[in-house]
Parts: C-alpha cells; structure tokens; sequence
C-alpha cells in the first residue's frame, strides 16, 4: 500500500490516518510539477492527491481512500462504536468536510482568477471565507465538550484538522470558536499527526 500525498493538501488526511491505523505502508511526497507528469497522471489522471496504490490497483479520491481504510481494516477504532448510527455520523461530519468545506476553500485557492477583476475576484474571496465561518461555526459547536468531532477518534478528524490550517492560512475568521482551537491544539499535539507531517516537512 503506497501513498501519494503532497504537503498540507486533503492527502495528509489519508496520511494521518494511516499513522493512526499503524499497519506497514509506503508513502511518496509529490510536487504540483510532478503531479502534473505524464507518469503520475498514469496513477492520476486529474494530476491531484491523494492517490492509493495497492499492487496494480489505483484508488483516488480523498473520502473513497478514507474509506477503503475503514474497510481494510475494520478493527481500526476509526468509525465510531462499530454500530451503523456512529458510522453513519463519521460519515455525516466526512461529507460535510468533503463536499462543502473543501470546495468553498476555491475561490481563495485561485479558482475565480479567470474573472481578471480585482474587484469580482476579492468578492468571490469575501463570500468565500464567509461561507467558510459558518461551516466552521458548526463545527465550534459540533466540538462541544468533545476532542473528536463525533465524540470518538475517526477518519473525520484529520480531514477537519486539515482544512482548519487552510483557513488559518487563508484568512478565514476563526475568532471565538473556542471548541475549534481546542480541537485543533489537541490534534497538532497528537503522534499520528506530527509523524505524519513531519514525514511530509510540515515540521
């Protein structure tokens, strides 16, 4: 089992995970250059992270290798409790990181630059991170009395964790989510966590 992550992108979520799972993998860190290669868009043909090698077989798309994981190994303790509703709400939290949060980050990754007006490209990007508080309110309060954002550790924190520091970086309003930064020091605290971006030069 390989790995293709890039540094701080939704593939050091996969990483994260297979740190915590602690089972023998490989990874490889790959530049936006090299993913645009010939030979990694063989592996990828949208040129994007992550991507899962296991033997001759590829497996793309974040929440798809989150739960290839999940399956692969059942005993993990990602999933909840086991019982189909704490599944079911790893996969409510994982849905809402990866359909909405993730594709709201767009516009302020670079998304809206072919509009070429400074003024339309900055209100794409306030419309943005607005859109962004309010998921990230949720999440504030999702996180009550919780360090893990349903309850017990799963595949759906390191994908929160991660689109926590793209909004840090990006200038999303964080102010007064208290739940949030409790999450997120508890998280950069973690072993699984650092080794992970440690191994992709994050620290």
């Amino acid at each position: 089992m390989k790995l293709y992550t890039s540094p701080g992108a939704c593939s050091t979520a996969d990483h994260i995970v297979l740190q915590w799972i602690g089972k023998p993998f490989e990874f490889e860190v790959v530049t936006r250059e090299q993913r645009a290669t010939p030979e990694y868009r063989r592996l990828n043909p949208a040129g994007a992270v992550p991507a899962l090698q296991v033997g001759d077989w590829v497996l793309t798309q974040n929440a798809a290798i989150l739960h290839y994981l999940l399956d692969t190994y059942p005993d993990c303790g990602l999933c909840g409790d086991g019982s189909p509703q704490s599944r079911a709400e790893v996969n409510r939290w994982l849905s809402i990181v990866n359909a909405d949060v993730h594709p709201a980050f767009k516009p302020l990754f670079g998304a809206t630059a072919y509009l070429e007006d400074e003024a339309a490209i900055k209100k794409s990007h306030d419309n943005a991170r607005a859109q962004l508080r309010t998921y990230f309110e949720r999440a504030d309060a999702q996180l009550a009395g919780k360090d893990w954002i349903t309850g017990s550790r799963s595949v759906a924190d390191p994908y929160w964790f991660i689109v926590t520091q793209w909004a840090k970086k990006v200038g999303v309003d964080l102010s007064g989510l208290d739940n949030l930064a409790r999450f997120d020091a508890h998280m950069a605290a973690d072993a699984g966590v650092q080794a992970a971006m440690k191994a992709e030069g994050l620290i």
